[in-house]
């Protein structure tokens, strides 16, 4: 077994992919991509079973393959998945499945990646492309220890059976918690907080897709990064969500100040008993097999400007906001990733 490459690529997700895709092109002639499951895919397979791209097929293409289908759909969960399946099998890369990374680290002039099974792979370059989806948030909130109800983040959620007939709470204001709000509706009571009214964006102003006009206008790749992490959250919708909402009476309210053993307390001081609590609050970036690179900082965030790391021969795709507004989307993880590759490839 081979147990040297060029590059090695952490993580067989969107990003990893992407990544491993354009190495040729870069010079890169072997690309060795280490993913912790069982296939190719990333965080996809794991979301619930109903989530829905908010980007048409023509919008959410990685490198050298169009997403299949009519470019005017927008794709399921379980089509993200299939493309991305059958885009690994047309890499020219090795993809280990199963491998579990647990530590990346320089060594004369190399990078040393050791993995969970106790093998050992080198590289003058790594890419880490999985940080953006493996720590879900959940916000400390008061009475958090003291809930017995069923408390789980949205990524822990599949769809809205186990809950027939209880009452739950949805925290979030993006589109994971309006679409996780709008199903459940429909067989619980079901409240949506959050700390600001949702912000509703429509999907086909003046009669074409918001993200034709983010092509069109070059706002998709704008480098505004600094000043979109700041932007209040907005939500996409051709007016199916707001009207599944109305229609099971999914009230939104200002987000509660407290948990309590059997449910929670409003902003304005009224108790609610609540079966389950569903947290679509987000994810926070994380790489603990960087521990010790020097490509962290004291919070443990990468350092680095546009995906490329401080330290030699490292680099990131795939987080939010890493460039642009489109970063870490299906359509964006190509141009992030060519960015870093060329950049990589002028520093070997």
């Amino acid at each position: 077994m081979d147990h040297h490459a060029d590059l090695i690529v952490l993580g067989a997700g969107q990003s990893g992919l992407a990544t491993a895709a354009l190495a040729p092109r870069h010079g890169f002639a072997r690309t060795l991509v280490l993913e912790a499951a069982e296939q190719a895919g990333g965080s996809w397979p794991g979301y619930y079973h109903s989530l829905t791209l908010f980007s048409p097929a023509r919008y959410s293409s990685l490198p050298g393959m169009r997403f299949p289908g009519d470019g005017d759909r927008y794709p399921t969960r379980d089509e993200v998945v299939d493309y991305l399946r059958a885009y690994a099998r047309r890499l020219d890369a090795d993809i280990r499945t199963s491998t579990t990374v647990t530590s990346v680290l320089p060594r004369d002039g190399a990078w040393t990646v050791r993995t969970q099974d106790g093998a050992e792979f080198t590289a003058r370059t790594v890419v880490a492309a999985s940080g953006a989806f493996r720590s879900p948030h959940t916000p400390d909130v008061p009475g958090n220890e003291e809930f017995a109800g069923q408390s789980l983040h949205a990524a822990d959620y599949r769809s809205p059976e186990p809950f027939s007939g209880q009452r739950v709470v949805v925290v979030g204001g993006g589109n994971s918690a309006v679409q996780i709000a709008a199903e459940l509706g429909a067989a619980t009571v079901t409240t949506l907080a959050s700390r600001r009214p949702i912000g509703w964006m429509k999907q086909r102003p003046l009669g074409r897709d918001v993200h034709w006009w983010f092509k069109h206008t070059r706002f998709d790749i704008a480098p505004l990064s600094g000043l979109l992490e700041k932007m209040p959250v907005s939500v996409l919708d051709d007016g199916h969500y707001r009207t599944a909402l109305d229609t099971h009476g999914v009230e939104r309210r200002e987000m509660f100040s407290r948990l309590t053993a059997d449910g929670v307390v409003w902003a304005d001081g009224t108790k609610e008993p609540v079966d389950a609590v569903i947290w679509a609050t987000g994810y926070r970036l994380t790489y603990p097999y960087l521990n010790g690179s020097g490509a962290l900082n004291a919070d443990g965030r990468p350092r680095h400007r546009g995906g490329v790391a401080t330290v030699p021969g490292l680099g990131f795709v795939g987080m939010e906001f890493q460039r642009s507004f489109s970063s870490n989307t299906l359509r964006g993880v190509g141009r992030d990733a060519a960015h870093v590759m060329s950049r990589l490839s002028r520093s070997r």
